[in-house]
């Protein structure tokens, strides 16, 4: 087959090794329009379930990329100024471009050829192709020339959210609330490498323009985030690299694929990065379409019409969740003083509905106790 994918992130590339290992003769070729060291971003985690997948699907790939991941057992919540750990939940971490650099050469040791530089604008552009695989990113051009046919629905979320990096090292992925005269603040951060972390800042629209982010220059708005933090920053530095305020795109599509192109990734759909499950779902992905052609064979229709059909249902379990977790974020400025500290937390925990009493109970017995001695009726 000839194969050609547009994106070179985590979906497209770990789905071009599972197809060049299926059959070495597959004409795979990769087209990125960014270049080989492009340094943007910082850290990517993955949940303990999500390495799981990995380990069960493809061990030499799990083996291979575990030696450079960042790992802890609980992750933390932190209510102004009580911290809160919650045991179960672990988590591992890695650097954006150290993920992509591993899998650059994975894939290229297979014989698959990457295409740094390269701004594919047409499906003209690729010429003759067996299959076309749109795996470049939340805003493909791919999938927006063709909505009609994918059925996208784009639902922008109204938090605001900036991406930074700390030279502080944090010990767990941790989620900070602090209150402030603007509203509430919230930092997602984690470590990614020993002296590197993650660190997101979010808040709800109406802080953000209360806080006069809109005029404020990037330096004053890194200043801004130091001061609100400064007590979990203990003196780092809040680090940018191309970081601007966004808002967040909750993507969907009806239908998948047309003819021979298909999407994956955050191309196919967006989750919400509370939930910390994107580059899980995009490698996801890639298992099952390669699955569908392991199966099917090289009839293309037939492969892309079982993706859909088998992916569809545990992916939008996740998505739906994510969605749910974003409307708790934009609920911030009413939770965070409505709430204590171990309320606040169960409600972190227990948000999007998938994590009962009795599971809470399981994965953090001490939490769930504090909880039921403020509201005893959830323990009958």
């Amino acid at each position: 087959m000839k194969i050609r994918i547009l994106g070179a992130g985590p979906a497209g590339l770990y789905f071009a090794a599972l197809m060049k290992q299926l059959d070495p003769t597959h004409d795979i070729e990769i087209f990125e329009r960014n270049p080989r060291d492009a340094t943007w971003g910082f850290g990517v985690v993955f949940s303990d379930r999500a390495l799981d997948f990995l380990r069960a699907d493809d061990d030499a790939l799990y083996q291979y990329l575990t030696p450079h991941l960042e790992n802890w057992p609980d992750i933390t919540v932190v209510h102004n100024d009580t911290t809160i750990p919650i045991a179960g939940n672990g988590f591992a971490s890695i650097g954006r471009l150290e993920l992509l650099t591993l899998l650059f050469d994975y894939v290229e040791k297979l014989g698959v050829t990457i295409h740094f530089d390269t701004d594919i604008t047409s499906l003209a552009q690729l010429g003759e192709a067996d299959l076309v695989v749109g795996a470049n990113g939340a805003f493909s051009w791919l999938r927006t020339e063709n909505e009609d046919k994918f059925e996208t629905t784009t639902d922008w979320r109204p938090n605001k959210f900036i991406w930074y990096g700390t030279t502080q090292p944090f010990n767990s992925l941790t989620l900070t609330f602090r209150e402030t005269e603007h509203g509430v603040f919230c930092a997602h951060h984690y470590r990614y490498r020993p002296d590197m972390s993650t660190f997101l800042v979010e808040v709800t629209h109406d802080t953000w323009e209360r806080a006069g982010f809109a005029d404020m220059s990037p330096e004053d708005t890194i200043k801004l985030c130091e001061q609100v933090f400064a007590k979990d920053l203990k003196q780092h530095p809040i680090i940018s690299n191309h970081s601007h305020w966004r808002n967040f795109p909750a993507i969907w599509n009806e239908h998948w694929s047309f003819d021979n192109v298909v999407l994956i990734g955050d191309a196919l759909r967006t989750a919400h990065f509370s939930i910390g499950s994107g580059t899980r779902l995009a490698m996801e992905d890639a298992v099952s379409l390669y699955k569908a052609f392991k199966e099917l064979g090289t009839d293309v229709p037939a492969a892309l019409a079982r993706f859909q059909e088998t992916r569809l249902p545990p992916m939008k379990k996740i998505w739906d969740a994510a969605n749910v977790s974003i409307r708790w974020y934009e609920e911030m400025d009413q939770l965070v003083p409505a709430l204590t500290p171990v309320e606040f937390a169960y409600s972190y925990m227990t948000r999007t509905g998938r994590v009962s009493h009795a599971e809470m109970m399981r994965r953090d017995p001490a939490l769930a106790r504090a909880y039921e001695a403020l509201h005893p009726e959830v323990a009958s």
